[in-house]
């Protein structure tokens, strides 16, 4: 049986700063409500990569490759988030066939070099 209240939800007020680039990542983020702002610092300048919105996951690749965040996240508008855990996680990928797992890896791999 699922419990909900395992469930950690978190709120954000519109310009809240959810991660920062540069810092650990050992959450993933489902938005319930809001919008949220994918930024990048280049240059000195604030370079926006993407806005995502309500049933977008964001912050899931420091969890597949345990390396800090590569960009910063940012509230929108007033935005309620579902915290995806480390445990919560791994627990999901533990199920999925070990190929899958590997394309994940390579995928991020990919996306960072990108970003970089």
């Amino acid at each position: 049986m699922h419990n909900d209240n395992l469930i950690e939800r978190k709120t954000y007020p519109e310009g809240a700063s959810i991660f920062r680039e540069g810092d650990p990542g050992a959450t993933a983020y489902i938005i319930q409500e809001g919008v949220v702002g994918i930024h990048k610092s280049i240059d000195g300048k604030e370079k926006i990569l993407a806005t995502v919105s309500k049933g977008a996951i964001f912050g899931e690749m420091a969890l597949i490759d345990k390396k800090p965040r590569t960009a910063s996240a940012r509230a929108l508008e007033p935005t309620t988030v579902i915290v995806v855990s480390e445990a919560m996680f791994n627990e999901k990928i533990k199920k999925a066939d070990p190929f899958i797992r590997g394309l994940l890896g390579i995928l991020v791999d990919t996306v960072r070099n990108q970003n970089s």
